[in-house]
């Protein structure tokens, strides 16, 4: 199948389903110039990941927190790409109830989605260990730069990046609600993942048993490829700008003002 074929197949679904849910990972991402985790040139084969551990973040938060924004300090500067405009048109059609995502930069916001279910967490944000407020991360990122630790303003505990480190539990309220989205949908679309990461993975899984059509688009292999009712190997910001040109037209069609004007 054509790649124009599988786009138009993807419409098809989409166009068919009344609680189409996608879940994205950092595959959608790449093409904003962010690496991803895995890959071949994926930030774990060049940093060490138990340097992520949250206990290594409490053995010496500030050299913790130095890391961090040494990798995660530009994330504001980085744009959404063609994945990321496609993905919040879909949803402002009504073809997409919600956005799963394991990214931690934001772009789906920054692009248009409403609906963004964060699972690990989103690095604009500090978060206080003791008593749970949020802050912008450039306070934060201040006082590192002043080489202190970066403290609540209410409580005095100390702040971590609002993003889930290696040893955390994911936030539960994001967790419950990226499942009952799962359970309830009738279309899992995944994008840009290669579902190596649980719980994440189990969500594609959990909407299969109860009954949904599931699609894959990712470059490379996925541990569920053979679970797929459509399996597309290709670039994500290339495929889903033509899922969303497809659906478009689609619909456009099937308008009844383009029938009253004669336009079939």
């Amino acid at each position: 199948m054509s790649l124009e074929a599988e786009a138009r197949r993807l419409a098809e679904m989409l166009l068919a389903a009344k609680n189409a849910v996608i879940l994205t990972g950092a595959g959608v991402s790449t093409a904003s110039g962010i690496p991803d985790f895995r890959g071949p040139s994926g930030l774990w084969r060049r940093l060490d990941p138990s340097l992520f551990e949250i206990s290594y973040f409490y053995q010496d938060p500030l050299g913790s927190w130095r890391l961090f924004m040494e990798r995660f300090g530009q994330l504001r500067g980085v744009r959404p790409n063609p994945a990321h405009m496609a993905i919040a048109r879909l949803e402002e059609l009504g073809l997409v109830k919600a956005v799963i995502t394991q990214n931690i930069d934001g772009l789906h916001q920054a692009a248009g989605s409403r609906r963004v279910i964060e699972l690990h967490g989103n690095a604009s944000r500090a978060v206080c260990t003791e008593c749970g407020r949020k802050y912008d991360i450039e306070e934060a990122f201040k006082a590192v730069k002043e080489g202190r630790l970066p403290t609540c303003p209410v409580c005095g505990g100390l702040l971590k990046p609002d993003v889930v480190y290696f040893g955390e539990p994911l936030p539960p309220d994001a967790l419950e609600e990226a499942f009952s989205l799962a359970e309830s949908s009738d279309l899992f679309i995944v994008v840009g993942s290669s579902l190596a990461v649980s719980p994440a993975n189990q969500l594609p899984i959990m909407a299969k048993a109860r009954g949904a059509k599931l699609a894959i688009v990712n470059v490379g292999e996925t541990t569920l490829d053979d679970m797929a009712d459509l399996r597309v190997d290709a670039p994500v910001e290339k495929f889903m700008p033509m899922v969303c040109a497809v659906a478009e037209d689609m619909m456009a069609k099937g308008s009844g003002c383009r029938a009253a004007a004669g336009l079939g």
